[in-house]
């Protein structure tokens, strides 16, 4: 069942294996891939273009389906030098059978760390732990998607197998666990939710309080999650229905790009300048980001560690520092080599 999940994955993703070319006419503007309308990835994006622009930085922020879509399009020939995707991502791929997806983890860097977004496993009460799901009917969201993305990382990471996945979006997978026709869904998002602190009106309607009787969150604090996930959990100061505190695990939403410190083309060179750029804009605008922008700008640590991905080294820099070095011993060894073909001579006759 995962391995055919992770082939659909990589036909979804491997369509292209590098940056748009040096000779990309829109080179100068930077091509940002987010989120849906009117989601928080997609204002974070604007917010980020808004304060890029004061440095002469030309963000053109772009709508996509999440983090699975915009790693395939910053892997593309698109113009897509960077975009906002969920942590756990890099564990995802890098876990892969694939040797294509292993190579698409390895080029992705970290530029920054934004915001936890909660995982929430709502469930009936026969589920009392993440073990539990073994052989259960699991919602784990439409196929591609940041919940599919996290559930079926949390199942590969701890080797629970339901016995069927349900691709569904979040309303209709809870839905459907209440209704009994599905044991638990998954909903990544950010405490709290809207979806479920609605859940807790279903006790003013006879014929749906049982239901809110019958369900709960289930508590994720198994050791072999934290790895790769932060503690985190929902109490009643977020859903009001519940009466106990649950441990639940949290995903962090990253700012990331594609590794241009690698190579010295004056693409590369250009795109490491533009990222330095960006990462001293933001460091010097985050108080303002955190004022005017969008609230989740208020939990912002920029230099906040995030499991296991590597961090990218051009948006660190300055901007002199990214600027390309100059191989001394490969420019005299041209320039000899040019002087020899150059240099005609004949040897005297004795």
């Amino acid at each position: 069942m995962h391995r055919l999940l992770m082939t659909g994955l990589l036909l979804l993703m491997c369509c292209g294996l590098t940056p748009a070319r040096a000779d990309d006419t829109s080179a100068k503007q930077i091509g940002m891939v987010a989120g849906s309308q009117p989601g928080t990835y997609i204002k974070f994006g604007n917010d980020i273009a808004s304060v890029a622009k004061t440095v002469g930085l030309d963000i053109l922020v772009k709508d996509s389906q999440g983090s699975i879509d915009n790693i395939k399009r910053i892997n593309s020939k698109e113009n897509a030098t960077f975009g906002i995707v969920q942590s756990d991502v890099l564990g995802f791929l890098s876990r892969s059978e694939s040797p294509e997806m292993r190579q698409v983890a390895s080029r992705l860097r970290l530029i920054f760390p934004f915001y936890n977004e909660e995982v929430h496993l709502f469930a009936n009460k026969a589920i009392a732990s993440f073990n539990d799901l073994q052989d259960k009917r699991v919602v784990v969201g439409e196929q591609g998607s940041g919940n599919w993305l996290t559930a079926m990382n949390l199942l590969q990471l701890t080797g629970v197998k339901p016995a069927e996945l349900i691709h569904l979006p979040p309303l209709q997978g809870v839905t459907a666990v209440l209704k009994g026709e599905a044991d638990a869904t998954f909903y990544v998002a950010g405490k709290p939710v809207s979806l479920f602190t609605k859940v807790g009106n279903l006790i003013t309607k006879p014929e749906f309080a049982p239901m809110l009787a019958n369900i709960h969150f289930v508590p994720l604090d198994d050791p072999r999650m934290l790895r790769e996930y932060q503690l985190a959990q929902i109490g009643q100061a977020d859903y009001e229905w519940l009466d106990r505190t649950v441990p639940t695990i949290a995903v962090k939403a990253v700012l990331m790009s594609f590794d241009f410190s690698g190579k010295q083309s004056p693409y590369f060179v250009q795109r490491c300048q533009q990222l330095a750029k960006l990462g001293q804009v933001l460091r010097a605008n985050l108080g303002t980001l955190r004022q005017t922008g969008h609230p989740k700008w208020k939990e912002v640590n920029l230099d906040e560690t995030v499991g296991a991905w590597p961090l990218d080294s051009c948006s660190r820099g300055s901007v002199k520092d990214s600027a390309p070095k100059v191989d001394l011993g490969r420019e005299l060894e041209k320039m000899l080599l040019n002087q020899y073909e150059g240099f005609r001579y004949s040897i005297p006759a004795a």
